[in-house]
């Protein structure tokens, strides 16, 4: 069995699961990657950004609703997505993008906010450490693995302190973190875990 995570590994095992292998993600650097000379994240006008589903399950209302400073921004549809744009007019809803002009979205913001409490990667926050964001995030299974104690972001049971601390981050960090998150590391990974059927 492959997992993401060492922390889904944990639980999996917790329930008994036999032969659990790790096996991460990764992102396409050729498309994930600054795409100008950034400045350090704004304190005076930051831009707050989520990429993602727009659902009950990705937690969306608990970034939406708090008080900050500067724009947030949101990429991405779902079926909380009438509802959420009616609620909060004061968000740039940008849709879903192709992946390139995604990098473009990512590069022009200043923090990556992931507020799930259930997903068991997140790739976004890959994708957005790939192009200069820190991830702001609760220290939850996927933030404590993709963004864990690397400096990259800010895990903390208080999302909104954990977005203004990604402010004083440099976005260097978050990209050096990105770098450990390759589609060739994952293949080896999983290449590693195959064994020979017998005969």
């Amino acid at each position: 069995m492959l997992a993401p995570t060492q922390a889904i590994i944990a639980d999996l095992e917790k329930w008994r699961f036999k032969n659990v292998v790790f096996w991460s993600r990764g992102v396409d650097h050729q498309i994930f990657n600054p795409r100008c000379i950034q400045a350090p994240p704004s304190r005076e006008h930051p831009i707050f950004i989520y990429v993602g589903r727009l659902a009950v399950e990705k937690n969306i209302e608990a970034f939406l609703k708090l008080d900050l400073p500067g724009e947030k921004w949101v990429a991405g549809e779902g079926p909380m997505e009438a509802e959420l744009k009616a609620r909060y007019p004061e968000v740039r809803w940008i849709g879903v993008l192709p992946q390139r002009e995604l990098a473009e979205v990512y590069s022009k913001g200043d923090v990556f906010v992931f507020p799930s409490l259930t997903d068991t990667f997140g790739l976004v926050m890959v994708e957005a450490m790939a192009c200069g964001l820190p991830v702001a995030a609760y220290p939850v299974a996927g933030p404590i693995d993709v963004v864990g104690a690397s400096g990259a972001g800010s895990l903390k049971s208080d999302l909104k302190e954990a977005c203004l601390d990604c402010l004083g981050i440099p976005r260097l960090r978050a990209i050096q973190r990105s770098k450990e998150f390759t589609w060739e590391r994952a293949t080896e990974q999983f290449a590693g875990a195959l064994v020979p059927m017998a005969s």
